[in-house]
């Protein structure tokens, strides 16, 4: 079958960085679906996983955590869906991934696609949806039924995929007032077209941006870039007793003093956490992309894709990594359609 991969970690302008190769195709078997996969999306992971390292691959390594398709073959444990049902979801880092024609995918991390997206919209939602609900409602323990309407959230980087998800689950479930952060006309208007209430700028002071617009403080952060660069002001920001979410990793050691004498907590969120532990709760992921799929289809969801590329093939695949390494994109570009 058809897939790109990798067998050095090189710079993305290098054309041996990803590859067109051709793999088995592998068997359904135990938990396990096999996908036909029709559309994929790219996220900020495959350029971090992707990085120049010195590290040589014996076989290809497919990359790739986003998909939408369609279940040709069923393992023996599985229950909950049969060949030919449209399905999306993020996969597993520590597996295969989606660039490549066919794929294996627990069921427990899949979803049923929503009715109303073709495969292409279908594949801009899965990492980013679970990522930014999981922050949420599970990380910081916001009620999705609106229990906490009224409080406060400041969201860094809410153009950004997992940003466009994140304020239109803060304002359309949870009944929150939105302060996103953006910097460009385009990112300011994305942000205001999906729900935020206010939109500051990141290259400022987040702390000071939030005075300027009457909040002192705000009961919920949720970063998604740059955690070492806005982790002072974040600390300023939050009120006594509220909690920081983070989805980026420190590169230096944080101060946490702040937080301690306002009693305020720091969680992270990591969406491959449930499939590489395999926890008990894995199937959670799959309930949540089944809950998603319902608000989509109800128009309270609206797609995030803002970009499709055709066809899936390594040349493609590196020029939208180079896009996203550049760090100007809106939403979420994805790939549709194999050679």
């Amino acid at each position: 079958m058809k897939a790109v991969g990798l067998t050095q970690y090189l710079p993305i302008n290098n054309e041996n960085s990803l590859l067109d190769v051709e793999i088995p195709q592998p068997i359904a078997k135990g938990k396990d679906l096999l996908v036909q996969v029709k559309a994929i999306s790219v996220n900020p992971v495959d350029t971090k996983v992707r990085a120049p390292k010195d590290k040589v691959e014996s076989a290809p390594r497919i990359l790739g955590w986003d998909a939408a398709g369609v279940v040709v073959e069923i393992g023996e444990e599985v229950t909950e869906f049969q060949p030919g049902d449209e399905v999306y979801y993020a996969g597993d880092i520590t597996r295969p991934g989606s660039n490549s024609e066919f794929q294996l995918v627990d069921a427990r991390i899949v979803g049923r696609k929503p009715k109303n997206l073709d495969f292409a919209h279908a594949a801009a939602f899965p990492l980013t949806a679970i990522t930014a609900w999981e922050a949420l409602f599970t990380r910081l323990n916001i009620d999705k039924q609106g229990a906490d309407a009224g409080k406060s959230i400041l969201i860094v980087n809410g153009a950004g995929g997992v940003g466009s998800i994140a304020i239109q689950l803060a304002k359309k479930l949870a009944k929150l007032n939105v302060i996103a952060t953006a910097s460009r006309p385009q990112t300011i208007a994305w942000c205001q077209k999906l729900g935020a209430d206010l939109v500051v700028n990141h290259r400022h002071n987040l702390a000071d941006e939030i005075n300027k617009i009457g909040y002192p403080y705000v009961d919920y952060i949720l970063c998604l870039n740059d955690t070492d660069g806005h982790w002072e002001a974040m600390t300023q920001a939050i009120k006594p007793q509220g909690t920081i979410c983070s989805i980026v990793e420190n590169k230096q050691p944080l101060n946490m003093s702040t937080l301690k004498s306002k009693s305020a907590g720091m969680v992270w969120e990591f969406m491959f956490t449930r499939s590489m532990y395999q926890t008990e709760d894995m199937a959670e992921q799959s309930n949540l992309l089944n809950q998603l799929s319902q608000l989509i289809e109800d128009g309270v969801i609206v797609t995030t894709c803002n970009d499709i590329v055709k066809p899936i093939n390594a040349q493609n695949l590196r020029d939208v990594h180079q896009r996203l390494e550049r760090g100007k994109t809106i939403g979420k570009i994805v790939l549709a359609e194999w050679n």
